[in-house]
């Protein structure tokens, strides 16, 4: 079961934690550790540990395509369709609450990894210096996308009621900037992408250990060192435009950038970082993902991203998507500018006249079980080097990383049908090489270049990364969306951020003060400045 206790200054829960413990399932496969059957404390099942918490914000689950991303992200981005209703930009307090107390439930099982790694002898702690690298890299990746949602947040001083020795109240935590926080993490991501660089070699029992434990990269440190620096090339181009952080963006993304041997990045799908699903049944799976994006009419296609699909041939799009069942084949999104009674009528149909508005395609998404849970993907990574070498000058070489990351996201969705055993939908024909050329050659190149890198990163994302997407369009302020509003709407438009939510407010309001001004829905956060 999910830990849902409130982290009572972002840690409550971790009072009794020394692994997951009770908390999971007991169905674990063996291919994964439960560590819920943990008897031990040790470091290399705390690891494991950290992202079997987190499991359920990264692979595909009903809970947080349902209740956090439908009414939220999806729908700011207009990667879903949806009928218009009243106050429906604003973030439901279920979505804030529930997505705030998993992100804390993980920080404290990292910081009880903290306090047994740092417990052990140093010649121990020297040999298992890999779990306390790797873990900072996940909980980072994870943190910035909190961040990202809410701006200051509790973290530094968060999720020590263990370490307190249960001392209640000197565990209700400050709140960090979120400037301050992305310069903690930009610093300590720096010094691990240097330090795994020059890591001794793993012992035989470190490396079974870490191959074991790893749920991530299955124990392969170039991996780790791509998702570090892939990390750090993704939050310093989020933070490039803040004027305290431009100096420092433009040297390290040219150090990494220029120095690849050095600083190694996930350029093809094979060294895509994500969580796979090996066996459904066990507690990593995406059985959720069904009834997460079905219910409720979440997986329906939005106009806006159907039309672009359509307009530039993409040969994604039977992929991503499905043609509605009364549309002879045509693929038509949902129009958010028509009214809801309008908007229903369409997505509802009748016998006589099924509805025509497409779906996200089931075989490859809803129904597909095996869906792996995407962190960091080749395409994302050329388009922020597109995005770079765009900016500096470099129009060969922002061509050539644009037309890779279009052509690593071209590959991927192919890759992740193959994946499912549903055969709801009938696998497309692989793109061909002319379909592929066709639509590059549609796009084009050379004007308004970071609109067009910005809609393929839309694109990308869509369903599958709507956090990242939803980021990266408050921060380039492309693609635009219209949205239908309504007189008595108290918010007519789309948030800059999510509040904090009610029961942090409450039970640790007196921290919640200091940054209480800022607790606005349009209040950005400080990268947002265009």
């Amino acid at each position: 079961m999910k830990i849902k206790k409130h982290i009572l200054l972002a840690g409550l829960c971790a009072a009794g934690i020394t692994a997951i413990t009770s908390c999971s399932k007991s169905s674990f496969d063996e291919l994964y550790r439960d560590p819920g059957k943990i008897s031990e404390v040790s470091a290399d099942k705390q690891f494991a540990g950290i992202t079997y918490s987190y499991r359920e914000l990264v692979v595909p689950s009903y809970w947080n395509y349902f209740v956090i991303l439908r009414s939220t992200a999806n729908r700011y981005v207009q990667a879903t369709g949806w009928a218009n209703e009243n106050n429906q930009l604003i973030p439901g307090g279920a979505s804030t609450q529930d997505r705030w107390n998993t992100y804390y439930a993980g920080l404290a099982q990292y910081r009880e990894f903290e306090k047994v790694y740092t417990a052990l002898p140093e010649a121990e702690r020297t040999q298992l210096r890999i779990f306390y690298l790797a873990a900072k890299i996940f909980f980072y990746d994870q943190t910035q996308q909190v961040v990202d949602l809410h701006g200051d947040i509790p973290w530094s001083q968060a999720g020590m009621l263990s370490t307190n020795g249960g001392n209640y109240p000197s565990s209700y935590a400050k709140y960090d900037t979120a400037e301050d926080i992305y310069k903690a993490m930009l610093d300590d991501l720096k010094a691990i992408s240097t330090e795994l660089n020059t890591l001794p070699a793993l012992t035989s029992g470190v490396s079974t250990s870490f191959k074991t434990q790893d749920l991530i990269n299955k124990g392969d440190i170039t991996l780790w060192k791509k998702y570090c620096n892939s990390l750090r090339l993704r939050m310093l181009t989020r933070v490039s435009a803040a004027s305290t952080f431009t100096a420092r963006a433009n040297q390290e993304l040219a150090d990494i950038i220029g120095n690849q041997s050095t600083y190694p990045l996930t350029l093809t799908n094979a060294d895509n970082i994500d969580i796979s699903v090996f066996n459904s049944g066990s507690d990593i799976n995406a059985r959720g993902f069904r009834d997460g994006l079905e219910s409720w009419n979440a997986n329906i296609a939005g106009k806006v991203m159907i039309d672009n699909m359509v307009s530039k041939a993409d040969p994604r799009l039977p992929f991503i998507f499905e043609p509605g069942q009364g549309a002879n084949g045509a693929y038509i999104g949902l129009d958010q500018s028509l009214t809801s009674a309008e908007q229903t009528a369409l997505i509802s149909g009748t016998p006589a006249n099924p509805s025509k508005i497409a779906i996200y395609n089931r075989s490859t998404y809803s129904r597909n079980e095996y869906f792996p849970g995407l962190l960091i993907t080749a395409s994302e990574v050329n388009y922020l080097l597109a995005e770079y070498y765009n900016r500096t000058g470099n129009n060969a070489a922002a061509k050539s990383a644009f037309e890779q990351g279009i052509k690593q996201s071209i590959a991927l969705f192919p890759a992740i049908r193959a994946l499912s055993k549903d055969n709801t939908t009938t696998a497309a024909a692989q793109p061909t090489e002319d379909q592929i050329n066709t639509y590059i050659s549609n796009i084009g190149w050379g004007t308004n270049n970071v609109q067009l890198i910005a809609t393929q990163k839309w694109l990308h994302f869509n369903v599958i990364q709507p956090l990242q997407s939803w980021a990266e369009v408050r921060r380039l302020n492309y693609p635009v969306f219209t949205f239908r509003t309504e007189v008595s709407d108290i918010q007519k438009t789309v948030p800059a951020r999510w509040n904090i939510p009610a029961t942090e407010v409450n039970l640790n309001g007196a921290n919640y003060d200091a940054v209480k001004s800022k607790d606005k829905l349009d209040t950005k956060l400080f990268w947002d400045v265009n």
